[in-house]
Formats: structure tokens, C-alpha cells, sequence
């Protein structure tokens, strides 16, 4: 078993065949939505449990429930939740987003993912169909996402997702109309000149309109070194 940690003495993640590996959206989005006044969150498709770790990790106080639909996922969730000694925290569950109502209406804070990026067919597809889950919509939709957030978080809860800048239109439109107001935006750059290749979204639901634009999260400098944000993120220096 290797497991990798994100810095010294950070949180560490094993290593799973079949998983998605640890990787940068995923650390961003906790990041972005970190708050310490949530006391219950939800990682819809929590994969190896990078998000629901880092969430609960900076927040003493915070329970998580996570859930997704393949049992190599969830077996490695909770294998990082025992390794982080969080799992009087987290708790994982074998179970397909769609079936929220099987959850409790209203009960969270914070509802949380890192969702596939592309739509079913609209590109090459990865060879290991569990990884495929991971990057395509093959088991929930945007629609079946937003609708899921909706329902789950409480009047006034916060609904937080990472994702492409070319369905920006798309998932802010989705949100609006199943009752989740964006009211945060921040679109993720390599360095300073270059596209934006993520963004970063917060709604509420039952807000009021009224978006905040932040200003681009820089990954690198022109030199190629790691910003002063991200050495920040990675706790490479003091805040």
C-alpha cells in the first residue's frame, strides 16, 4: 500500500486501481469552500474521499456524509477516512446520487462535488469503465446533481462544485432553476494569461440574485514556479 500526502504531516490518500487518483480540483474546491460554521456536509460522488477529508480536516466541527456508486470508491473513502482517523467523521455510503430522497430533506449545510466533467459520448471514453464513471456522465446527469444539492441542503445552505468553463452556461443555468442562487464564481487559470480551464461555483439555496465574480485563482507563475496561492493551499508557506 503507498499512500501519498498532500503535505507534512497533511492528509494522506491511498493509492486504488479503479479510482480516480488524488488529484488538483478536488483540493481547489475544498479550498473555496472551506467554513467553519458548517456543522453537516454531503460529497455527492465522493470517489477516493479527497473533498469530504479536506472539508472535514479544516473543520473540527464538521460531519460528512458521502456517497457514491462504486463499492472500489467507497471501499477506498473509507480506507483514507481510517488513515486520517476521521471516520468517527466521515461517513461513506455505497449508494447512486439519484436515490437522495433515501437521505434526509434539508439536513446539510453544505453540499459538495466534484463531478464528471463531460457529457456521456461527447468524447474518447477511458478504457476502465470506473474511471469513465468518474470523468463522464454516465450515472447521473447535471439535472440529476442540482436536483439531488436541492433537496439535500437546508433554507439558506450553500451548494459548492468544480467544474469545465464550457458548460459554465449550463450548470449556472441548472442551478438557478432547481432553486440553488450563484452567488460566488471563480474561474481557475494555469498562470495569468492563460484560458481559464475550471471554475470554482458557491450557490444557496433559496438566495436572493446577485453573483460575486473573485478574482482568478493563478496555479503557476510565468516561470512555471507554483504561485504564492497555491504554496498557500498545499501549505508550502505560512499564511
Amino acid at each position: 500500500m503507498h499512500a501519498d500526502a498532500l503535505w507534512p504531516n497533511g492528509p494522506q490518500f491511498v493509492r486504488r486501481d479503479g479510482v480516480f487518483p488524488l488529484g488538483t480540483d478536488s483540493v481547489l474546491l475544498a479550498a473555496f469552500a472551506q467554513n467553519k460554521r458548517d456543522r453537516r456536509a454531503c460529497d455527492l460522488g465522493c470517489g477516493a474521499g479527497v473533498l469530504s477529508i479536506l472539508l472535514a480536516w479544516h473543520n473540527p466541527c464538521l460531519a460528512v456524509d458521502a456517497l457514491d456508486i462504486l463499492p472500489a470508491a467507497v471501499e477506498a473513502a473509507r480506507e483514507n477516512a481510517a488513515l486520517n482517523g476521521l471516520e468517527g467523521r466521515i461517513t461513506v455510503h455505497l449508494m447512486d446520487l439519484r436515490d437522495y430522497r433515501n437521505l434526509q430533506a434539508g439536513a446539510y449545510d453544505h453540499v459538495t462535488a466534484n463531478p464528471p466533467y463531460y457529457a456521456q459520448g461527447s468524447g474518447k471514453s477511458p478504457g476502465n469503465p470506473d474511471i469513465a464513471h468518474a470523468r463522464e456522465e454516465r450515472a447521473c446527469t447535471l439535472l440529476d446533481l442540482c436536483r439531488a444539492a436541492a433537496y439535500l441542503a437546508r433554507w439558506g445552505g450553500r451548494f459548492t462544485l468544480v467544474h469545465k468553463p464550457e458548460r459554465m452556461a449550463e450548470v449556472i443555468t441548472l442551478c438557478s432553476q432547481n432553486g440553488l442562487e450563484p452567488k460566488r464564481l471563480r474561474l481557475v487559470q494555469h498562470k495569468a494569461r492563460s484560458q481559464p480551464s475550471l471554475f470554482l461555483l458557491e450557490c444557496r439555496r433559496g438566495g436572493r440574485p446577485g453573483l460575486a465574480v473573485e478574482p482568478p485563482l493563478i496555479l503557476a507563475e510565468d516561470d512555471g514556479s507554483d504561485s504564492e496561492e497555491i504554496k498557500l493551499i498545499y501549505h508550502r508557506r505560512q499564511p
